[in-house]
């Protein structure tokens, strides 16, 4: 374990010496970014550092209706409701769907924002197909993250084809592809609709692709309103409006960050000799794999990737190559000249 005392950006101070760092979830750099930085600081002047009240209360801030509907068009959802975390966006629709009218489903590698305490989530979507298909009374819900680093739903979402999604509500987390993925940046709603489920929820981080502290929910308008009529929304202080308002204020520097990103990752696949070593998610900037030896060779050659079980200690090692728009192509060369020489590679 490394223990820094700044947010990394390209590069981390390991001993004395710089290493490039290919981990963490800052897809887009934003967040060590001086323009993106102003902007948020701006904002910061206008609104404040935080807001804590709940949404129910008698004093309104206009910002939020206006960035929920910015987000909602750009996913191409009826609606949108932002919470102050992606977690706590998923804790409130897994609370809104934990009561007897549902059978509730958790598909192979589903993040725990989604379910509380020891939920069944199946190992395999053949073992989830035969469940659900045995269902009898109560309407199944099936909670699924859209980016499962294990190359099985984005971007074609195989699995889910094969269900009967007509009979299926379906809650998905995109924390890892929204901002990234989908048209503009949009993630994954817009494909999840045209699969027609009976009903369509996306849950997310912004943090991720937005460089923001904040989450959000997309829906219908129906089931978007009634989340907003839960005691555990009314309950919960909201994003920071800072933070929301810099997402749509920094919506160019996004766009030419996520084109800056796609063309790293066209980079390191047509300069990386065995992409085999890994697997990815086209148009995805994580590169997986779990050979222990391949993390301490890319140590001992002074970079550093994503590497612990998470999200706990009894969990799988988690070890990844995460490509970032902070880098310049020279990090990226860098980073593939290394693999090239990987000595365990046929």
């Amino acid at each position: 374990m490394l223990t820094i005392n700044e947010f990394p950006g390209r590069t981390i101070t390991k001993d004395g010496k710089e290493h490039l760092y290919f981990g963490g979830t800052s897809y887009l750099g934003l967040q060590t970014n001086k323009e993106f930085q102003s902007l948020f600081i701006d904002n910061i002047k206008k609104y404040g550092t935080s807001y804590s009240a709940s949404r129910k209360s008698n004093i309104k801030i206009s910002i939020f209706n206006e960035i929920e509907s910015y987000l909602r068009e750009l996913t191409g959802s009826e609606a949108c409701v932002t919470m102050s975390s992606g977690y706590l966006a998923g804790q409130l629709v897994c609370d809104y769907f934990s009561n007897i009218n549902y059978s509730l489903y958790y598909a192979p590698n589903t993040h725990s924002a989604l379910f509380r305490n020891q939920q069944k989530v199946f190992k395999s979507w053949q073992e989830l197909e035969g469940a659900i298909h045995k269902n009898i009374g109560k309407t199944p819900v099936l909670f699924l993250d859209s980016i499962d680093f294990h190359g099985d739903n984005f971007p074609n979402y195989n699995f889910l084809k094969k269900l009967p999604l007509k009979d299926i509500i379906l809650v998905v987390d995109d924390s890892h592809g929204i901002g990234i993925t989908g048209e503009q940046g949009g993630g994954s709603y817009r494909f999840l609709q045209m699969l027609q489920p009976k009903e369509l929820l996306v849950s997310c981080s912004l943090g991720k692709g937005f460089g923001i502290q904040a989450g959000a929910i997309f829906g219908s308008n129906k089931t978007i309103e009634n989340l907003k009529n839960t005691s555990f929304y009314g309950g919960a202080s909201p994003a920071t409006p800072a933070s929301l308002a810099t997402i749509k204020d920094a919506n160019i520097l996004i766009l030419n960050k996520r084109k800056q990103l796609d063309q790293h990752i066209h980079l390191f696949l047509k300069t990386i000799v065995d992409p085999s070593l890994f697997v990815y998610a086209k148009g995805h900037p994580t590169f997986n794999f779990q050979n222990e030896l391949l993390a301490q060779y890319l140590q001992e050659n002074n970079i550093i990737v994503t590497n612990f079980r998470y999200p706990t200690e009894n969990d799988s090692l988690m070890s990844r190559i995460v490509l970032s728009a902070s880098h310049n192509q020279k990090d990226i060369i860098s980073l593939c000249n290394i693999l090239n020489t990987f000595p365990t590679q046929s």
